[in-house]
């Protein structure tokens, strides 16, 4: 397995980490699968991981009766490239993917190909956002709107109660692709919250446009909590839900400088909740590291397969679910091409869970996106910023560092999850970063990641054509 020596703790096998019988028929010991994913969701603003400004009682009853992933990442804080990630079990580099609105490279297997052989039914519903299409044959269901985007986005959980009730002697998998809190921000209910009166996190200015667009925000999680309750009850009236294995997971962080886009926490670092009932949990909640690249090899083998067969990039955390082991991996690794959404400003960058090591390749440009700082319909508050940033030193610093960055950046997350205070040049943290930057080093040798040289408009182009780069050179 690819990356496994370096990048995942060498776990013993226990008899508890293999699935067991679960009754009679056809569907016995393979639990069927259903996959809640948000969009856009920073994990510190759910109630779940301390948020104290929007309640979510759906994803917290859901926590209640499984394991709660403290440490869960995601390689590429963007839609297109974290979902690919998350469905082949490959990092970016491998899998194509490396730029939002990209594709897989031809020919890449995923989920719906591992469980579809291993007698699974494998439908999607609402957002795709990966391709191409024989990557990725997802049975489409009805009801949840397609896109990131719309004005007055659809829901229905109609089509996925039919089928996950279609046929209970097969087994199924159902991704769930909601759209909240996905900008721009336009469902909920924001006025029943007293904007001058939120927490908000010390990575944001403090202005009022801030507060009114974060309200807007807030209330779009309510929505999506909303829609995990009702997705849930669907299962429940199914008859499957005892023999269902849920996943939830909040994808990247929201459209706020320093979460999607950006290789910081609040970015690359995902919510994330399973419950399997009578073998996971309840009730539990782990230190052990996971990342997006993880979950295909870990549903291949609670379905009953051989992940290693199939030569991923993740490995299972089975025994993390199982309560055989609380650690899975050493490290979690990050990239991040700007291209399309701004000029090229590749970055890189690996976490061991409590030290988080940044590489900026191009800390000589200003960072700029496109749709955080270009669509003020969206995001009305980045103006203010740029405005308030004139005579606020606060809000000076908080505009540099998003647009400004060193070479170099470290953060402790355990006392410092906002990373606010970057240590690169503490001599106290100089093992750690040494220790991360060679480890930084061999991940992108080992990917055929050739780091600036990808954040191209060429290399964008040609990936979308099944033209990738050559893994081992650019």
């Amino acid at each position: 397995m690819i990356g496994a020596a370096a990048g995942t703790v060498p776990l013993v096998r226990l008899a508890a980490a293999k699935p067991a019988p679960a009754g009679r028929g056809p569907n016995a010991g393979r639990p069927n699968i259903l996959l809640i994913m948000g969009d856009d969701a920073t994990y510190k603003d759910l109630a779940l991981y301390g948020g104290r400004n929007v309640k979510t009682p759906h994803i917290d009853r859901l926590a209640s009766e499984g394991v709660v992933f403290e440490s869960a990442f995601l390689s590429i804080a963007m839609c297109n490239p974290c979902r690919t990630e998350l469905y082949t079990g490959l990092y970016p580099a491998r899998n194509g993917s490396c730029w939002n609105h990209s594709a897989a490279r031809p020919g890449t297997r995923s989920i719906v190909h591992y469980l579809g052989d291993l007698g699974y039914r494998v439908g999607l519903a609402g957002k795709k956002h990966v391709g191409p299409a024989k990557s990725f044959p997802f049975e489409k269901v009805p009801g949840v709107t397609p896109g990131c985007t719309h004005p007055n986005p659809q829901f229905s959980t109609a089509g996925m109660a039919e089928f996950m009730g279609r046929d209970a002697r097969q087994p199924f998998c159902l991704v769930a692709g909601l759209i909240e809190p996905h900008a721009p921000w336009t469902v909920g209910r924001p006025d029943h919250f007293k904007p001058n009166q939120l927490d908000l996190p010390p990575f944001m200015a403090d202005t009022k446009v801030t507060r009114t667009d974060y309200a807007k925000y807030l209330a779009e999680i309510e929505v999506l909590d909303t829609e995990v309750g009702a997705i849930l009850r669907a299962l429940d009236s199914s008859g499957q839900a005892d023999r269902t294995l849920v996943i939830f997971t909040s994808e990247q962080g929201g459209q706020w400088p320093g979460c999607k886009w950006t290789n910081w926490n609040t970015g690359v670092h995902t919510g994330f909740v399973v419950r399997w009932p009578g073998r996971a949990g309840p009730g539990r909640r782990t230190e052990a590291m996971i990342q997006y690249a993880d979950v295909a090899p870990t549903l291949i083998e609670a379905a009953g397969g051989d992940a290693k067969a199939a030569d991923l990039d993740g490995s299972s955390f089975l025994p993390v679910l199982l309560g055989a082991t609380d650690r899975h991996r050493r490290y979690a690794y990050f990239m991040h091409n700007n291209i399309p959404e701004g000029p090229p400003y590749p970055i890189r960058a690996v976490t061991d869970s409590t030290y988080h090591y940044i590489r900026n390749l191009a800390s000589d440009a200003l960072y700029i996106e496109k749709h955080l700082m270009g669509q003020n319909q969206w995001h009305a508050y980045w103006p203010t910023w740029v405005f308030e940033s004139t005579f606020n030193e606060r809000t000076r610093r908080l505009v540099n560092r998003y647009m400004r960055r060193p070479p170099e950046q470290l953060y402790r997350l355990d006392s410092d999850p906002f990373e606010m205070t970057n240590l690169a040049a503490d001599t106290g943290h100089a093992d750690a970063k040494k220790r991360l930057s060679a480890e930084l080093d061999r991940w992108m040798k080992e990917q055929g990641d050739p780091g600036a040289a990808l954040d191209t408009q060429a290399e964008w182009s040609a990936s979308k054509q099944g033209k990738h780069f050559a893994r081992g050179g650019g």
